[in-house]
């Protein structure tokens, strides 16, 4: 399947990265922020990519980059402003947490595997990863309305939905790991 021009990547580095104590998408890792791993993870799957953030020192990374629609909306409000702001049908949405992310886990489990379903997200034996998924921008109203109604909790919205989920296996848990602490960071370091 060619990817390169029919989906749209957005990388989510808003959030208030409170459990971090810092902007987590600038955290550095292996010597580079943990937004330039996703950005090199995903450079090989499109041309299209924009950063969800209104944060300006993210324009040292050299892509577009969109604030959120309604602020302090969560992920969903992330996902809502990356839609709305797409012009493809499929779109890759990422947290800007996941520094070990590559590209062939992107492309063997999502890339390869995503149907017709309006969300399909990555899981584990332990996790689902909603914020590593293809959403379809079929999907825009209904995230607009759920911001509005306040109902916000991401995994109970997308199950309102046709949703599909990919199992990953165990050893490429590390890829999708999400990295929300120092301690998290210290020990994912320690790993490799």
């Amino acid at each position: 399947m060619s990817t390169k021009n029919n989906i749209s990547v957005y990388i989510l580095c808003g959030g208030l990265s409170s459990r971090m104590q810092e902007e987590k998408g600038l955290v550095l890792y292996e010597d580079k922020p943990f937004v330039t791993h996703i950005i090199e993870a995903v450079l090989p799957i499109s041309e299209t990519i924009v950063l969800v953030t209104k944060n300006e020192n993210y324009k040292q990374f050299g892509f577009p980059l969109i604030a959120d629609i309604y602020e302090n909306k969560g992920p969903v409000g992330g996902i809502y402003s990356a839609l709305n702001h797409s012009d493809n049908e499929f779109n890759l949405i990422l947290s800007c947490d996941i520094p070990n992310i590559k590209t062939a886990v992107l492309n063997t489990y999502l890339l390869n595997n995503f149907q017709d379903h309006s969300i399909t997200y990555l899981k584990d034996d332990e996790s689902d990863y909603p914020l590593i998924g293809m959403y379809s921008k079929q999907v825009t109203s209904l995230f607009k309305t759920a911001i509005s109604e306040n109902k916000l909790k991401l995994l109970d919205l997308i199950k309102t939905t046709d949703y599909n989920t990919i199992q990953i296996k165990p050893e490429d848990k590390i890829a999708v790991k999400n990295i929300n602490t120092k301690e998290e960071l210290t020990a994912l370091s320690q790993l490799k």
